[in-house]
């Protein structure tokens, strides 16, 4: 007890201003000793565990103090990579945990009660959904990326040319064994649609870059967290990969049937790709958007809103952080005070809703119904 007492005051003593520090407790039985343990959240881009956000380890207590950030963070405990987060008892996906700072130091325990199991997980993919590649070559970037497709039911049946979405966080959108944190069922989901409404999309996945996320999905420098490629991002979507996917498949190429999607870091490059090249996408998603991680996302509204041909759907929780729906309205006024058309803007706040992919693949339908309505008349 006097060990544990002595280390918990340590980090508290060793800062002087508004932090907080995460103390690891207890750990399930089936972690290997002296293991490394990660931090991994929204602040640093969800990458499953970097280095500078390894817990310190002392007589098997793990900890990390975390300095003074704005508002509500969203957070999980992993070994290192998304394959070993922790879960629930029965080896579940957990909901993730927050923290909102205040203006004392703080001290969270925690207490983690199993991990991923790590055995191969059965893949969820409907038969419609294939990888495009496992190395699609960012030509921008000087990266290589896996890049999935789902193709519409009567794709292999029909001659027929149709609108195309592309999306970010390909792990999370079509199968569990991939994703980190549930998967999004955009497949199902549009299969469930093209069955009762014949709804019919082309769904094109980008996999994120783990640690290099933050900067792919961020066209702004953003300090300690890096950021600042998101323009040669996009630039590989529309002169790389869409050319690509429109040479190779019966695609509707204009922007009317181009749309871009994603959530948090993801919402916040789709918002920047809708307003910065509105001639290559003319539909938008955007989910829980990081706005606050600069305010050149409230400047851009400002400067790139004057625009007449494009929808946008967004979409946050109210149990995302304080700021979250705030910052949200916020751009939506900027972006109608500068002439973005109001009836072009579909907004829309879930009562409880969290930072997850629960919330954002129960809104889906709605969304791509929204932005996709002339498929409905």
């Amino acid at each position: 007890m006097k060990i544990k007492m002595f280390f918990l005051l340590f980090f508290i003593l060793q800062n002087s201003y508004s932090q907080v520090t995460f103390v690891v407790e207890n750990l399930p039985e089936n972690t290997t000793k002296n293991v490394s343990i990660y931090i991994s959240g929204d602040f640093e881009g969800w990458t499953g565990g970097q280095e500078k956000y390894k817990l310190l380890q002392k007589d098997n207590i793990y900890s990390i103090t975390l300095p003074k950030n704005e508002g509500v963070i969203n957070y999980k405990f992993t070994q290192g990579s998304w394959k070993t987060v922790e879960t629930d008892i029965d080896g579940n996906s957990l909901e993730n945990r927050t923290f909102i700072f205040g203006d004392k130091n703080e001290i969270v325990k925690v207490q983690i009660f199993n991990w991923e199991d790590q055995s191969p997980k059965k893949s969820t993919t409907a038969n419609n959904v294939s990888i495009l590649s496992e190395e699609f070559n960012i030509l921008q970037l000087d990266r290589k990326r896996r890049i999935w497709i789902y193709l519409p039911p009567d794709y292999s049946t029909s001659n027929k040319h149709y609108p195309v979405m592309f999306m970010h966080d390909g792990q999370n959108l079509f199968d569990t064994a991939t994703s980190y944190a549930g998967e999004w069922e955009v497949d199902e989901t549009l299969n469930k649609l093209y069955q009762e409404k014949r709804f019919e999309l082309i769904v094109i996945g980008i996999d994120n870059g783990g640690e290099k996320r933050m900067d792919e999905y961020s066209p702004w420098k953003i300090g300690k967290y890096g950021g600042g490629e998101g323009d040669a991002y996009v630039d590989f979507i529309i002169k790389t990969l869409k050319p690509y996917v429109d040479d190779k498949y019966r695609t509707k190429s204009d922007n009317n049937n181009t749309a871009i999607m994603g959530s948090s870091m993801g919402g916040l490059i789709s918002y920047y790709a809708g307003l910065k090249h509105p001639e290559i996408f003319g539909k938008v998603g955007v989910f829980s958007p990081s706005f606050w991680l600069s305010n050149e996302s409230f400047s851009y509204a400002k400067s790139h809103a004057n625009i007449q041909n494009e929808k946008m759907f967004f979409l946050v929780g109210d149990k995302e952080g304080d700021n979250m729906v705030n910052d949200m309205e916020s751009v939506i006024s900027l972006m109608k005070n500068n002439n973005f058309p109001s009836n072009n803007i579909f907004q829309k706040v879930v009562p409880n809703g969290q930072h997850n992919e629960r919330l954002w693949r129960d809104n889906f339908e709605e969304a791509v119904l929204w932005l996709f309505d002339e498929q409905l008349n």
